[in-house]
């Protein structure tokens, strides 16, 4: 018998929209042993079965795979995952206990546990392949009857499919690491994670049965619970309402990008050349004053090309492509025949306004004008300017290839035609964009000061910062707030506070224990091998009036609470989806919690007025 799916996808999972409307646990018991009464009929057959994986397995379709008794698969399959862990669920229909006796535990984890948790990675064809995923992989234009060539092999036994035992010493290893990692990232906060870790670990003496009736227990529990509800809320997010931005213009407004232009040649710049080279496939051209600067600028794109290619993520000539469509140049005339511009200098109002005056003065009428600015006001930016509806905000998060968000600024004169092309370019870069007002910080920017400023006064007031920087941690955010402090670097968080503190002083506040660290020119408070560093902490001095974790906790949260209530009120974005979104998308934001809005609700620090639809009936409200 033999299973294969329609073109390009060989079975991609359940419909998950009805599990938010069970509310018996009978009911989610029998989606699980349902599941596997079925499923299993595959592996229990009188004759061999063998899965074709022709396409995108993900999900139950990749369980569908794992119950039959062989496996091919095209190496040209896009995506191969068990994502449910990201959702809020574990594999529950024989996942769990095939995928580890087959390949071993340290694959059944990465697959289960560890992809999920990294933005809901996949692995393509040819990895799962080399992960002992499959028996024979061929290539994609005659995959079938290659297959069918290779299944007539095996049962007319000129195939021998040989398969390791895993049931040995590795097992104690494996799921002690996963279990490590799951406690630095989520600090118990997610349960899907650590069920599966458990079914994974019992895998290797249950039988066939106890695995099964394992999996049924843990699904159902799980589908009974808070985190699948949150988790679907955040799914619908990013899988709808980042594919159709609230407030976008139409789409037949934009214009054709045929030339872009970076001003800057430092890290951001560079990043974004790359990233526009390799998704519009235009020319791109780097200006800065200075030779130096401007050489270093293009040879870190020409070296982050040579090592997709050392990858395989292009191929020589694409390589060679690359490197061609990138340029550098001492004067901004290079920019006479581009169709969208974007500043990404220092942050400073006075420069920038320099520098979108200078870049007029050579461009076209039509050419857009963008500003990375992660703070500061696109309208004053552009009020100097003959045609400001061309100036729109193109707010990228570092580092610029990874990070799916794009927050896309409307200034006060900003035109449809400007702000329809920056949405298309977003699109074409393959980012979620969201469309925000001119107001400071935006979103992502303006939550994190205002929960960082919370954090840190806390601090300044005499609370222990080991004690304020792990008061979160339940939550399982993915860093705490001064391992944040560090990634971002001091003297970039002391200037968005500074601005913050100008455009709301009432509530935004300037450590000067923070201005310390700065002019000490420490990287943050912690040393390289992520130890404390004790001089930095002890910059962080003369408080008399300490907080406990939960006061700080409640602290920051109310602070979140009232700031998104505020933007909401100013109109910053359309509906509080989008500041989910966007926190999701841009800060991290758990998957898991379901967004910030509805978590505030549930977790009674806001009064429930965030709540969106489908979301109110979440259980233990």
């Amino acid at each position: 018998m033999g299973v294969v799916g329609k073109p390009f996808v060989f079975a991609v999972g359940a419909d998950l929209k009805g599990a938010a409307l069970i509310s018996e646990r009978d009911q989610a018991l029998a989606i699980g042993r349902l599941g596997h009464e079925v499923f299993r009929r595959l592996g229990e057959l009188d004759v061999p079965s063998f899965a074709f994986v022709n396409g995108a397995a993900m999900g139950g379709g990749l369980e569908v795979a794992l119950h039959c008794t062989y496996r091919t698969i095209s190496s040209g399959v896009p995506a191969v995952a068990l994502p449910e862990c990201f959702l809020g669920l574990i594999p529950g229909w024989g996942g769990t206990w095939l995928l580890p006796r087959l390949t071993g535990p340290a694959t059944a984890v990465k697959l289960i546990v560890e992809n999920p948790l990294a933005q809901n990675r996949t692995i393509k064809g040819a990895e799962a392949f080399s992960l002992g995923l499959a028996d024979a992989m061929f290539e994609p234009a005659d995959f079938l009857e290659e297959s069918l060539r290779w299944a007539a092999g095996v049962l007319r036994g000129e195939v021998t499919v040989s398969r390791a035992d895993h049931t040995g010493a590795d097992w104690s290893a494996a799921i002690a690491d996963a279990r490590f990692l799951l406690d630095a990232r989520l600090h118990g906060a997610s349960p899907a994670p650590y069920r599966a870790l458990e079914l994974v670990e019992a895998a290797r003496t249950a039988s066939r049965d106890e695995g099964f009736a394992a999996e049924d227990r843990a699904l159902a529990d799980l589908l009974m619970g808070d985190e699948l509800r949150a988790g679907l809320y955040s799914f619908d997010l990013v899988q709808r309402r980042a594919k159709k931005p609230a407030g976008a213009p139409d789409a037949a407004l934009a214009r054709p990008v045929t030339k872009v232009g970076v001003v800057g040649a430092g890290l951001m710049a560079s990043q974004m050349a790359l990233l526009f080279a390799r998704r519009l496939q235009v020319p791109v051209v780097l200006t800065d004053l200075d030779r130096e600067r401007l050489d270093r600028g293009v040879g870190h794109v020409h070296a982050e090309v040579d090592k997709l290619l050392g990858r395989g993520r292009v191929s020589a000539d694409e390589a060679n492509r690359l490197k061609a469509l990138v340029t550098g140049s001492l004067t901004k005339d290079a920019f006479a025949d581009a169709d969208f511009v974007i500043e990404a200098v220092f942050e400073d109002m006075k420069v920038k306004k320099q520098v979108f005056a200078e870049v007029e003065q050579v461009v076209s009428d039509e050419c857009v004008l963008a500003t990375n600015t992660s703070s500061l006001s696109l309208t004053e930016m552009a009020s100097g300017l003959r045609r400001p509806e061309r100036v729109v905000g193109f707010h990228f998060f570092n580092p610029v290839a990874v990070m799916p968000l794009l927050e896309i600024v409307r200034g006060a004169g900003t035109g449809d035609a400007a702000l329809a092309t920056a949405f298309a370019v977003g699109r074409s870069l393959r980012k979620s964009s969201v469309l925000v007002k001119d107001a400071p910080a935006f979103v992502v920017n303006r939550l994190l000061t205002r929960f960082m400023g919370e954090v840190i006064g806390a601090v300044d007031e005499g609370t222990p910062l080991e004690v304020a920087d792990h008061a979160l941690d339940g939550l399982g955010l993915p860093m705490t707030p001064f391992a944040l402090l560090q990634l971002v670097g001091p003297a970039v968080a002391l200037h968005v506070a500074e601005t913050m503190h100008e455009a709301f002083p009432d509530r935004y506040g300037v450590s000067e224990n923070l201005a310390r660290l700065v002019a000490a020119g420490k990287p943050g408070v912690y040393a390289p091998d992520f130890s404390l560093d004790p001089e930095a902490v002890a910059l962080f001095s003369g408080g008399t009036s300490p907080s406990t974790a939960e006061e700080v906790r409640l602290r920051a949260l109310r602070a979140l609470d009232e700031e998104i209530r505020l933007m909401l009120e100013e109109g910053v974005v359309s509906a509080p989806q989008d500041i989910d979104l966007c926190m999701i998308l841009g800060a991290g934001w758990p998957f898991h919690l379901g967004g910030i809005t509805p978590y505030l609700d549930r977790a009674g620090i806001a009064e429930p007025r965030f709540l969106p639809a489908g979301v109110a009936s979440v259980p233990g409200r």
